[in-house]
């Protein structure tokens, strides 16, 4: 069975682990003749419903969607600049939805049959994590197909 048409699914949040993730996904899609789709999902925390707090602006608010449509934009150009050879990567699909991060990551895998999903993880542990659980983790129990997660090392983090 042929998966070349389906795209490896990607889902970031801008963080450098999620950068990372998009990395290795390039190079998979690069190696399998995949394409790609870069996922941002707008989660709306209740601090300020609808809204994201614009950082250095006189806290200035903008539309969530708004505000993480530019960060999308300038995210996938910093990628593409860092690595500005590879075709999957140039030729990526984005999409941003809103809602609950796991439920809608599911959602689309499911209705562009992905090939499958590739994230990054904060690598969160502890306590922390036992109270508010990983979506890579929540992801990986709950996908209809295969996940990579892509861990920074300590030495990506500093």
């Amino acid at each position: 069975m042929s998966k070349k048409k389906e795209p490896i699914l990607v889902p970031v949040d801008f963080s450098p682990s999620s950068e990372l993730a998009l990395e290795y996904a390039t190079d998979l899609a690069e190696a399998l003749g995949s394409k790609l789709l870069v996922l941002h999902v707008v989660y709306d925390p209740g601090d300020a419903p609808g809204y994201y707090a614009v950082k250095g602006r006189n806290n200035q608010m903008r539309r969530l969607e708004d505000t993480a449509a530019d960060m999308l934009e300038a995210f996938m150009k910093k990628v593409r600049e860092k690595e500005p050879n590879k075709k999957p990567l140039k030729q990526a699909k984005t999409a941003m939805v809103v809602g609950l991060p796991v439920t809608r990551i599911l959602e689309l895998a499911a209705k562009v049959d992905a090939r499958m999903i590739v994230m990054g993880s904060q690598g969160r542990t502890g306590l922390a994590h036992a109270m508010l659980g990983s979506k890579a983790e929540q992801v990986v129990r709950l996908a209809p197909v295969p996940v990579m997660i892509v861990k920074q090392s300590c030495e990506q983090q500093s």
